[in-house]
């Protein structure tokens, strides 16, 4: 699949958030509400939970024309026709990876600084992650690397590829991190916390400008 030239708003549906039985209605919530992509994101689950979630899942984003991407699990996402996977700094290289999936499919990864987000560009991911901007439960533990770099980022690696800023955004600093540079973002807890899902999704988009 190719990514999306116009996905602005990429949403995680994240275990640390969302109970087993709940996927498939948060999913759909998001994509209702305008998400451009959707990760299924299981830190600490069982390989076999996660893919009887990434089965319910797939068949949504399908059927929504959007990309599915699996948070790590490379094997998995080829054996389930995901659309892509995510892996992060530690999560091997992404010539490896590249191995395991194939050409066809999408490879994101996570980026913590400028010299990351280059690197990245240059291994050959099709799309980076950018953060955390500022401190999230979601990554609890890993420092913010804040705004500074965002302009440069998108100077020098999201003209080249998507760029997603990532990291307790909500919609009370959406509009400075957009102010910094930012074109493109992930939205996680907002979101999933969030009394109405799709009405929530449809609020951030709107404030995203388009590309």
């Amino acid at each position: 699949m190719k990514f999306p030239t116009q996905a602005r708003l990429y949403a995680i549906v994240d275990f640390g958030y969302v109970a087993e039985n709940d996927m498939e209605h948060v999913t759909e919530a998001l994509i209702s509400g305008g998400a451009d992509i959707v990760q299924l994101r299981a830190k600490g689950i069982a390989p076999d939970i996660v893919s009887t979630a990434a089965r319910k899942t797939i068949p949504l984003c399908k059927a929504a024309g959007i990309p599915f991407i699996l948070n790590d699990y490379p094997e998995m996402a080829v054996a389930l026709g995901a659309d892509g996977v995510h892996i992060g700094q530690d999560d091997g290289a992404i010539a490896d990876v590249r191995k395991i999936v194939g050409k066809g499919m999408l490879i994101g990864r996570s980026t913590h600084s400028l010299a990351q987000a280059k690197q990245a560009l240059e291994d050959g991911a099709d799309y980076i992650g950018f953060g955390p901007l500022f401190p999230t439960p979601t990554k609890a533990g890993r420092p913010a690397i804040g705004l500074d770099e965002v302009l440069e980022m998108e100077a020098l690696v999201g003209k080249h590829l998507p760029a997603f800023c990532i990291g307790g955004i909500k919609p009370e600093n959406l509009g400075q991190v957009m102010s910094a540079g930012a074109s493109r973002c992930v939205v996680v807890s907002h979101l999933l916390t969030a009394s109405d899902i799709s009405a929530a999704t449809s609020a951030v988009k709107s404030a995203i400008p388009c590309l």
